[in-house]
């Protein structure tokens, strides 16, 4: 819309006061130079259409510079009210656009210098807006954008050149118009919503919504919605309506079933501009309606009538399979069946389970049939849904259907009608006597007669035996109650009944004999061995006995208890008193006096049985002395074992004497070791047995024959292939590395007086020195260091020709006889 066309149509009013001639653009702010009568007279614009030219801009003055200068009285006027200043957006140019400009009136007397300040200028953003420090006209550099910023607010200063204020500050409001510069947008591209089929007509459906980010007080922000199409068109092309202002979308129609369209697509459209096609500005976006099921449609069976089998006996068999069709949603409560059996069925043989994945209807056997009492079923079976139908939904027909189940007649096994079977018998029964007939009955009575016939299964003590025929039980062995194979007076036993069906089937029975008591099992004393004491406590002391018999009441306790006539002294010496109908205290009589020791005592017992019967036993009574607590003493205690004084006496004085030995034997040991250690270490060479002891006077093949390794014999110039050896790898014949003792000093010239001294301070310093290695390793005495003059023992050769004098060996003894005569003959080779 132009300037022309508001001025056309009145959009243009007097906004100044005392100015008359001018008016402004509400759109653009742009000022006009317009008459009275074209403000007033809208159609006279058509005359003079084309003549208006662009007003100059609004000159704003200072407030204090308004009124009459001149000397006097004169009315200070009201100040006036500074008018925003509008500046349309997205604004074509050209740039710096001026928008108005601003003077003091004391700018005819003196140099004024303006300026701006605030947001826009010297503020962020800066320099949107700047100003001519010398005419006082404020630009607009760069085109606005509403959507950014809707408004500044600037102020506007007035100095001299010496920078002192003029005027006072005055507010100048600018104002960015809006322009029609943006599309609705919707929120979502794609909207998701729902409605229940059968839905009445102006049922809620979903809500769209789209933004626009214009002026949503003017047209350039008002949206207007609307629907473009409807995917599918069934059963009309306009199932919805949208609300054009709040974007509400609501059924319209009747006729919404899911099992025909299960979605509806819905472009929508939103327009600003308050929805005008010619001028707003438009976008779309898509909704999609979702029609959710409800129970519109009760479940059909394929079939009125249904056919299953099953054997007899057998349970946890689906023996019927019921198909159904539903065309609600598939796995959701209106279309999952629920089948039940609601007559053929009074005792409860079969049930009705659903299959979740097929929704079929299975008819398990939960209870076992049986062929002989009912040879076929007739059900009926009602299926329905997990939810309940919809209202005015009636039930079908097609949900009702008979169901009939055949029963298979199976060879079944015979059984025994009392089982377990439970019998009475007195204990003791002869073999071969009759207790009882187990028999088992056919339950097949509508098959060929068949015969049965019985084994033994299980007979723990192989005391019974059964008739193949006729079941008969008959003792084998004699029934005793006392069995370890008998718990509690009762006897089981289990026999097989097998029939001759095809094939053979068989029962398991029982047998449970209980078994009376009878007096045969005489009594045991218990305890049999017992302790006295000799002298303590005479009148209490004694021992508490008592029996134990296999046999129970009437046939066990009370016991009597009796000592025997014979021997003689077994009355002298001991007495029984009853303390109760089981126990009796047994204990010697009154100023008898026994040695310590073990003494056989026998006594009678008696049961209770009758006829009673008695058993002769015998308690071994230890008598010993016993201490204040009535408790053996530990020289009691072995007396009591049978020893009498001068035996433990014996063993006493055996006791020492062992000990005496070994002690000798230690000492003579030690002192045998420290003789042997002492003892010298050269002794004559016929009389030495030890194996590294060489005769010297032995040559053998001589040295020519003999390449020996002499350097083993000399002591290395360096230790340092023994010091880096790691400990646990060193030879017991190495040299030790620690500091070595010091052995007496050789003379270079040997003394035939002196080297027996010699050998002996050697073996002394060889003793005594904790370095030294083992007897059976090598000894070094004559280690004279790497300064030797004595030389390699290999230079000496019998065939040397040289000047050497060996005569002095004849001084050294009988010792070195031998080589005084090799090498000291004079000229004698």
């Amino acid at each position: 819309q132009t300037c022309d066309q508001l001025l056309s149509s009145g959009g243009l009013e007097n906004t100044m006061q005392g100015r008359k001639n001018s008016a402004v653009c509400v759109v653009c702010g742009v000022w006009l130079k317009v008459t009275e009568e074209e403000a007033k007279v809208p159609e006279m614009k058509e005359k003079k259409k084309g003549e208006e030219l662009r007003a100059p801009p609004t000159v704003i003055m200072f407030p204090g510079s308004r009124g009459h200068r001149s000397g006097g009285l004169h009315r200070q006027k009201r100040d006036w009210v500074i008018p925003p200043v509008n500046v349309p957006e997205n604004s074509r140019g050209p740039f710096p656009q001026m928008l108005v400009s601003i003077r003091s009136d004391q700018d005819r007397d003196i140099s004024i210098r303006y300026s701006i300040t605030g947001m826009g200028a010297d503020q962020p953003p800066n320099e949107v807006f700047n100003i001519d420090p010398v005419a006082g006209k404020m630009y607009v550099t760069k085109p606005l954008d509403r959507e950014m910023r809707s408004s500044y607010h600037l102020r506007a200063h007035a100095v001299d050149m010496n920078g002192n204020q003029v005027e006072n500050p005055i507010d100048l409001y600018i104002y960015v118009i809006d322009m029609n510069d943006n599309r609705p947008e919707f929120r979502n591209q794609v909207y998701n919503g729902s409605v229940d089929e059968g839905s009445k007509p102006g049922t809620y459906v979903m809500h769209v919504s789209a933004f626009d980010a214009d002026d949503n007080t003017t047209a350039n922000g008002m949206v207007r919605y609307r629907i473009l199409s409807q995917m599918p068109h069934n059963p009309i092309p306009n199932m919805f309506t949208i609300n054009s202002e709040t974007g509400d979308i609501v059924s319209v129609a009747a006729g919404l079933d899911r099992e025909t369209v299960s979605q509806y697509t819905l472009i929508v459209q939103a327009t600003d501009m308050e929805g005008n096609l010619n001028f707003g500005l438009s976008n779309t976006a898509t909704a999609l309606i979702t029609v959710t099921d409800i129970n519109d449609n009760p479940p059909r069976l394929t079939n009125r009538t249904f056919s299953g089998e099953v054997p007899e006996n057998r349970v946890g068999l689906v023996v019927a399979n019921l198909t159904v069709k539903d065309a609600d949603q598939p796995h959701s409560p209106n279309w999952n069946a629920v089948y039940r059996i609601i007559s053929g069925d009074p005792s409860n043989h079969f049930s009705m389970r659903t299959d979740p994945v097929s929704n079929d209807g299975m008819v398990t056997v939960v209870k076992p049939v049986d062929y002989e009492m009912n040879r076929a079923f007739m059900l009926t079976v009602v299926v329905s849904n997990q939810a309940h139908l919809a209202s005015g939904i009636q039930s079908s027909l097609q949900s009702t259907a008979g169901v009939t189940i055949s029963v298979q007649d199976i060879n079944e096994p015979p059984y025994f009608p009392t089982n377990p079977k439970s019998i009475r018998f007195e204990e003791g029964v002869p073999a071969g006597t009759s207790l009882t007939t187990f028999s088992a009955t056919d339950p097949d009575r509508l098959q060929m007669q068949q015969i049965i016939r019985y084994t033994k299964l299980n007979d723990p003590a192989l005391w019974l035996s059964i008739n193949r025929t006729s079941g008969q039980i008959v003792t084998i062995a004699t029934l005793d109650r006392e069995s370890t194979y008998v718990k509690n007076n009762v006897y089981e036993a289990t026999f097989l009944a097998i029939d001759s069906g095809s094939p053979p089937a068989s029962a398991t029975g029982t047998l449970q004999i209980y078994l009376n008591d009878i007096n045969d099992n005489p009594p045991a004393l218990v305890p049999r061995e017992a302790q006295l004491c000799e002298r303590v406590n005479r009148n209490t002391n004694g021992v508490n006995i008592t029996a134990a018999d296999a046999d129970t009441d009437p046939n066990a306790g009370p016991f009597v208890f009796e000592l025997p006539n014979y021997p003689p002294s077994i009355r002298r010496n001991w007495t029984i008193s009853r303390i109760s109908g089981d126990y009796a205290r047994l204990g010697l009589r009154y100023q008898v006096y026994l040695e310590s020791g073990v003494y056989e005592v026998p006594i009678v017992v008696s049961d209770s049985g009758n006829p009673p019967l008695s058993n002769r036993s015998v308690i071994k009574v230890k008598v010993c002395p016993c201490d204040r607590n009535g408790d053996c003493t530990t020289l009691g205690a072995v007396a009591a074992a049978g020893l009498g004084t001068g035996a433990i006496i014996s063993i006493l004085v055996c006791i020492i004497i062992l000990l005496c030995m070994v002690l000798l034997f230690v000492v003579w040991m030690k002192r045998r070791e420290r003789e042997r250690q002492t003892k010298q270490l050269l002794i004559d060479p016929e009389d030495d047995v030890r194996d590294n002891i060489l005769k010297y006077d032995e040559e053998g093949g001589g040295e020519e024959d003999q390449d020996y390794d002499l350097s083993q014999l000399q002591q290395p110039d360096s230790l340092e292939h023994i010091i880096s050896k790691p400990p646990g790898v060193r030879r017991v014949d190495e040299r030790p590395i620690v500091p070595e003792s010091q052995y007496p000093i050789r003379h270079v010239l040997p003394h035939p007086g002196d080297i027996g001294d010699f050998i002996h301070e050697g073996l002394r310093a060889a003793d005594n020195d904790p370095t030294a290695p083992p007897y059976d390793s090598l000894l070094v005495f004559d280690y004279e260091g790497s300064g030797s003059t004595a030389g390699s023992v290999s230079s000496l050769n019998s065939s040397s020709s040289g000047d050497q004098d060996y005569d002095y060996l004849n001084d050294w003894g009988p010792r070195f006889k031998k080589l005084a005569d090799m090498y000291g003959g004079g000229d004698e080779d």
